[in-house]
């Protein structure tokens, strides 16, 4: 059990000890465990940016992966820490929402991580990466069942964004989920339910702008031209070729926006 994959996913940066920490506290209590990070640069406190990101990315994981997310604006406060599992995975964070989009997808059980032998003698009230979620990860993969770390729970917190809110007949508002690397802005709205975004006129307002173009390919438009794509995730983003359309708009994760989508007439 203890050969088992370990993913590390925070906004805790590179530039400090505190994810070496974490991977010392994983060596020493389970010395087999492969541990892969995904990324260390979320924005910081920025919960819903580390939600999309830890669903988007733990699917192409094996089964048995046990994985680590820490976007901990709370620590040291009254919630909770837990450990989830889900589609034959396990994921330990903060009861804070980071988990919300991957426990959305299908059935899940959530447990209270309390048990104090399972967590390092020493419990910083600032550093719970290191002194609470990186022992779970390793007792996990050594093999401890997640019955041994606390009583299941049902009220986890879920946070809001998630989802579009539908505010008339053809319009909606939505969410930035992240900004990425290259200034692509994902948006919470799915093309499995904005399918007709490819066959009817649309706007999608982001702060003062107006996007109307679809494009098939981020290099379809011309350069530092702003345009709507269907991203790898399956979400609709709004890009600049060559350009970086976070920039542009001045917008990064948790922002709104709206979508309007007529089906008889011209978007307004």
């Amino acid at each position: 059990m203890s050969n088992r994959l370990i993913t590390l996913t925070t906004d805790f940066g590179t530039s400090d000890y505190f994810v070496g920490a974490m991977k010392g506290v994983i060596a020493t209590l389970a010395p087999a465990a492969g541990v892969v990070d995904i990324t260390h640069e979320i924005t910081p406190y920025n919960i819903l940016e580390g939600a999309f990101v830890i669903s988007e990315a733990a699917p192409y994981f094996p089964k048995g992966t046990i994985h680590v997310v820490v976007v901990d604006p709370g620590v040291g406060s009254e919630r909770r820490a837990i450990v989830a599992e889900i589609g034959g995975q396990y994921f330990v964070a903060p009861d804070n929402g980071v988990l919300s989009m991957i426990l959305a997808r299908g059935p899940h059980k959530v447990r209270v991580i309390s048990n104090p032998k399972l967590a390092l003698k020493d419990v910083s009230r600032t550093f719970h990466g290191r002194d609470i979620f990186a022992p779970a990860a390793a007792h996990l993969a050594n093999g401890v069942k997640p019955a041994q770390f606390g009583k299941q729970i049902n009220d986890h917190v879920q946070i809001e964004g998630i989802a579009p809110t539908q505010v008339s007949g053809n319009a909606w508002r939505g969410t930035i989920l992240k900004a990425d690397h290259f200034g692509n802005l994902v948006t919470n709205f799915h093309i499995a339910e904005f399918n007709a975004i490819k066959t009817n006129p649309f706007v999608m307002r982001a702060g003062r702008t107006k996007i109307r173009r679809l494009a098939l390919t981020f290099s379809d438009t011309e350069r530092g031209e702003l345009a709507v794509v269907v991203g790898s995730a399956g979400y609709l983003e709004i890009t600049a070729n060559q350009a970086s359309a976070a920039e542009a708009l001045g917008c990064g994760a948790g922002a709104p926006l709206d979508l309007q989508i007529d089906l008889q007439t011209d978007v307004r």
